[in-house]
């Protein structure tokens, strides 16, 4: 969790003197020494709250729409381009159920932040900018996601044919694959969670230098990044983003084959004893 507060900071196209950060190790290092040992878990709770729903509703549509589409595409075998439609339509399930957590994590992990407890800040943010404020950024989310899962799943399904090509349960080449996949997907999507970062955000010094009022939507948020900090800013955190990606991605593959293992095992025993 230290590395998407991190990331989020790192992102910030004017930061607060105090909260510039040369690299991940520096940003974690100073985040800890000055707000605390604390400080980079805040906001855990409300992304495991909606991390939960959100996997389920992602893996099950995946492997869903996989296989219906791979039957329709290469019978028999796998598709690549199967692979990447069933991740760009479970991706739409995954980010509507995740993205007022974004928002509201995001928020807790700015400099200075104002929020010390969820609550708190999706009541402020409810309030002052009402219910459409925790999707102001979908449509960009949707638009990072849509082919960071794309560029994610056909790299996965790319290296298991190399690494394991039997598809078995091999610990190894899920975890190997898994990370690959992740760390091609994040330096190649960095651009597009910069602007994210802004909207969900909604940076008082980027705004107070160059606009009034909100920013809404990609193309704004994409000149708005442009005019604060040049081509540059778009890949501001992109280490941190990587490095966040890597684990992550790992895990979530391994931990998802272990229980796909498991159920199917599970599942042809019961019909065997029948």
């Amino acid at each position: 969790m230290g590395c998407p507060e991190a990331q989020t900071r790192m992102q910030s196209l004017q930061p607060d003197p105090a909260a510039r950060y040369r690299n991940v190790l520096e940003a974690l290092w100073r985040i800890i020494r000055t707000e605390g040992l604390w400080r980079p878990m805040r906001g855990l709770n409300v992304t495991a709250t909606g991390a939960g729903p959100a996997h389920a509703l992602y893996f099950a549509c995946y492997e869903k729409l996989k296989k219906t589409l791979s039957d329709v595409i290469h019978p028999g075998g796998n598709s690549h381009i199967a692979n990447g439609a069933a991740g760009c339509v479970a991706t739409l399930l995954h980010d509507a159920a995740m993205n007022p957590a974004e928002v509201v994590k995001q928020r807790m992990q700015m400099y200075n932040s104002p929020y010390h407890r969820v609550t708190d800040c999706v009541r402020a943010v409810w309030q002052n900018e009402g219910a459409g404020a925790f999707y102001r950024s979908y449509t960009t989310q949707l638009t990072m996601n849509v082919p960071f899962q794309a560029i994610h799943f056909m790299t996965y399904e790319f290296l298991q044919e190399h690494f394991n090509p039997q598809r078995r349960y091999n610990p190894s080449s899920h975890v190997l694959s898994g990370a690959c996949a992740g760390a091609v997907a994040a330096a190649a999507t960095t651009p597009l969670d910069v602007c994210k970062t802004l909207l969900n955000t909604q940076e008082s010094l980027a705004l107070n230098s160059h606009i009034t009022g909100h920013i809404t939507g990609m193309a704004s948020a994409f000149r708005t990044v442009y005019q604060v900090g040049g081509v540059t800013a778009y890949f501001r955190g992109v280490q941190a983003r990587v490095i966040y990606q890597i684990p992550s991605t790992a895990i979530a593959w391994s931990v998802y084959e272990f229980f796909k293992y498991l159920i199917t095992k599970r599942q042809e025993e019961w019909r065997a004893s029948k």
